[in-house]
């Protein structure tokens, strides 16, 4: 690909200035039209040292109103940053909807000038690839316009901006050492930009090259394409609106098909502990916790503990038997309801991702991104194709998570209808219990037999050989709490014992 790049191509002066301010001044009504639409707008620029990316940049820029965008320069990862899977900085660093960011360097680092180095195992590099693809397929579907455009220069051209540069007191100090080896290895780097651009230009995010021997030209193609890809992701959008008004919602499904495993169905609800045996196995087992979060540090290994179940099945009150004893330096707790208004600009798995505990500590999650598929889905909060695309998006954040030294734990607390309705007359009879009663928790155990299908659909569809579910019988609260307990220390020493 990058061999039949004919960089001989160039822009005289006088026409550079003529399409230059036009295509500036046009960004610029595009720019309002993003904010207006909510459209976000995501630039990558990669290519080689030197290539003219900071000019580009400028121009980009020039006539755009400055509260409307951002330019995030990628360094190398922080000690605290390195914590987490690789892709966790850039979504802390994700534009809301109807902004225009830049990454002037990106997550393609991690591929490129990390590979090149030998910070990267060859065997990862297909599972950065794999994880990236996700990421920008995931943005896109969640209406964001990712453009990408790679800078390529020729060997010669490279080594005469470098020289040049590094004499000019204002540029010298841009001009690193990983640049000079960037020349020094031109042909290997070539072929790991080469192996990047086929294996990552995809159709929702396809690459760009820019012919970036001549400055001119170059920043022209990437105006030109910038206009082109906002135009066409706005009419889309316009597109896309149109056809949601027409569109007919699908009837709920009330019943599982016959070819549907009923998962819930096969929990046994009549089990139960007495009190005793429930106390002593309760302490026994708050202990080894304690003593497995010190190993779970030591190691470097994160876990994260997902709570989801039926309206008043008793994940406060797990949750809380599970933290009892451990160093609350090293877990936290995050409870999930509806998300707020500035949440709502963002990806929804955006704010899961900037809740997530960096290696070494435990993450509890009571209500979690399951709410995709379970109370956005029933309640009509999420489109058809917004939560059934859901199931991948869940299963390759969970992927991500499990392959970057996390152990994925994921509970779901089942009790009957029964059970429910005996709890909810308790929580209403009691002055320090009314608070957990809501008049949300009636609405939605009248649509039970919805919830159900859809729980058991996100069952089948989420539980995975990296990040299994486990269905606890909760109508024994003493029942439920060791069971969870007795499940999260047996899958900690599994992980331990990799």
């Amino acid at each position: 690909m990058l061999d039949n790049v004919d960089l001989s191509v160039e822009l005289e002066k006088e026409s550079y200035r003529e399409k230059a301010r036009e295509l500036m001044w046009e960004l610029h009504l595009l720019q309002q039209r993003c904010w207006q639409e909510k459209l976000g707008v995501i630039v990558v620029l990669e290519g080689w040292a030197a290539a003219g990316k900071g000019k580009a940049v400028k121009k980009m820029t020039k006539y755009m109103d400055p509260r409307g965008f951002r330019v995030h320069p990628t360094l190398p990862p922080t000690p605290e940053e390195q914590k987490y899977p690789f892709l966790w900085r850039f979504w802390q660093k994700l534009p809301p909807q109807g902004r225009i960011d830049v990454f002037y360097h990106s997550w393609y680092t991690h591929v490129l000038e990390d590979r090149l180095f030998g910070r990267v195992k060859p065997q990862q590099v297909p599972l950065y690839m794999r994880d990236i693809n996700a990421f920008e397929r995931q943005l896109a579907d969640g209406g964001y316009v990712i453009i990408k455009f790679w800078l390529h220069l020729s060997e010669k051209e490279l080594k005469k901006r470098l020289k040049r540069y590094e004499k000019d007191e204002l540029e010298s100090w841009r001009v690193r050492k990983e640049d000079w080896q960037q020349l020094k290895n031109y042909d290997k780097y070539k072929q790991l930009a080469e192996e990047m651009l086929v294996y990552t230009s995809t159709g929702v995010a396809p690459w760009t090259v820019v012919e970036a021997n001549c400055q001119r030209w170059a920043r022209v193609k990437i105006l030109t394409q910038m206009v082109a890809r906002i135009k066409a992701a706005l009419a889309e959008k316009q597109i896309s609106l149109e056809l949601e008004k027409e569109h007919i919602p699908a009837c709920h499904q009330e019943q599982l098909s016959p070819t549907e495993p009923d998962f819930l169905a096969q929990v046994d609800l009549n089990v139960s502990l007495p009190r005793e045996e429930y106390k002593r196995r309760l302490k026994e087992y708050q202990v080894k916790l304690r003593r497995l979060q010190k190993e779970i540090f030591e190691r470097n290994i994160g876990v994260v503990m997902v709570f989801e179940g039926w309206d008043a099945a008793g994940k406060g009150g797990t949750i809380k038997r599970v933290t009892d004893i451990l160093d609350p330096r090293s877990y936290e707790v995050h409870a999930f309801a509806a998300p707020t208004l500035e949440e709502k600009q963002y990806h929804y798995l955006w704010r899961f991702w900037r809740s997530l505990t960096p290696l070494g500590k435990i993450a509890i999650f009571d209500r979690s991104w399951y709410g995709r598929v379970l109370v956005e889905r029933v309640e009509g909060f999420a489109t058809e194709s917004e939560w059934r695309r859901a199931y991948r998006e869940i299963n390759e954040f969970e992927a991500q998570l499990a392959t970057c030294n996390y152990l994925v734990l994921k509970f779901w607390l089942h009790i009957s209808p029964e059970e429910q309705l005996k709890r909810f007359q308790e929580r209403q009879n009691d002055p320090y219990k009314q608070y957990k009663l809501t008049e949300e928790d009636w609405r939605n155990r009248e649509k039970w037999n919805l919830y159900y299908v859809a729980v058991n659909q996100a069952l089948a569809q989420t539980s995975t050989a990296l990040a299994p579910w486990h269905i606890v019988s909760a109508n024994s609260k003493y029942y439920a709490r060791i069971q969870v307990l007795e499940t999260t220390i047996g899958a900690i020493k599994r992980k331990l014992e990799e």
